[in-house]
């Protein structure tokens, strides 16, 4: 078969040719760009002869796939697959297969990690030392005793209601259906209107669907307290950005910070959460870890190895 990675996915030179030799020693050919393009024609170009298409979150959409009539599986290197046109998939027997738990620890760390950033003002105190600025009347807030309200406790989400029992904060979730195992641990499932208006700190893990898109609306924003903070490390169109930036001009949020947008960046100079006041933006580093980039590599080849006839 030939397999085709259309962008290096942490891949580098000597890994590619490892991954090259022992394809090939199956019967295979194994091929990696090692820079990636957003271009459609070239991204066509590279998968124009491919069974087997290692990708991320390149868009896949039916227009790209039509022209691709060799194409067998789709190695997502992703856990979200709404990148994907998964009717065209169904409809041309193309397998789809991601990676749903590569970034599940590096996302959830960088969750934690952006409400205490938001919390303790972190790059403001940091200006402050560098420009010869000392505290002030600055105070901090502490996550201890916090109610966390977690959206979506799946890997993700479960793992950040883990963590931050142990900072000794309260959490509460919504979710389709209760997670018994967070129950144990003393996590409480509420409506969706009723977390919004209880939570101090609001943390998105949402999957991007039909029903969860702009589920964070001006009128539920309007729900939260003016003292809230919200992370969003899952998906950017699962809220309203012109919202969100109306909140924190407006007082009636206190913060954010966004890891996802509604397009991958670099974000147009005009983004509504670019001027937004107490707002950090990232761009989009969650599943960005060493450690992260490892397992994926593994799930992938797991993947592709699940898919392609054995040794015979």
């Amino acid at each position: 078969m030939n397999i085709v990675a259309i962008e290096p996915l942490g891949m580098d030179k000597s890994l590619v040719t490892l991954y090259q030799q022992y394809f090939e020693k199956r019967g295979h050919k194994f091929t990696c760009f090692l820079d990636r393009t957003e271009n459609k024609d070239e991204i066509i170009c590279r998968m124009q002869n491919a069974e087997i298409v290692l990708v991320s979150n390149l868009p896949m959409t039916r227009e790209i796939l039509s022209v691709l009539p060799k194409l067998k599986m789709l190695a997502v290197a992703f856990a979200g697959v709404d990148h994907v046109d998964l009717d065209f998939c169904q409809e041309k027997n193309i397998i789809v297969k991601n990676t749903p738990d590569y970034s599940t620890i590096a996302v959830a760390e960088l969750t934690v990690g952006l409400m205490i950033h938001l919390y303790r003002s972190l790059l403001d105190m940091g200006n402050k030392a560098r420009t010869g600025g000392t505290r002030g009347d600055h105070l901090g807030l502490e996550l201890h005793e916090k109610t966390v309200g977690i959206i979506g406790t799946g890997r993700i989400g479960s793992r950040v209601a883990r963590y931050m029992l142990a900072f000794g904060s309260k959490v509460i979730a919504w979710n389709r259906s209760p997670h018994l195992e967070l129950q144990d641990l003393g996590v409480e499932y509420v409506s969706l209107d009723k977390l919004l208006r209880a939570a101090d700190i609001l943390s998105l893990h949402l999957p991007l669907t039909t029903e969860t898109t702009g589920l964070l609306s001006a009128e539920r924003i309007s729900l939260c307290k003016p003292s809230a903070v919200l992370i969003n490390t899952a998906r950017g169109r699962l809220t309203d950005m012109e919202a969100i930036a109306h909140a924190l001009h407006s007082h009636r949020l206190a913060g954010a910070a966004f890891d996802v947008f509604e397009k991958e960046p670099p974000l147009p100079k005009n983004h509504p959460l670019l001027n937004a006041p107490n707002c950090v933006v990232l761009p989009h580093v969650g599943y960005a870890t060493r450690e992260a980039f490892q397992r994926r590599i593994d799930a992938l080849m797991k993947n592709v190895e699940s898919f392609i006839p054995p040794l015979s």
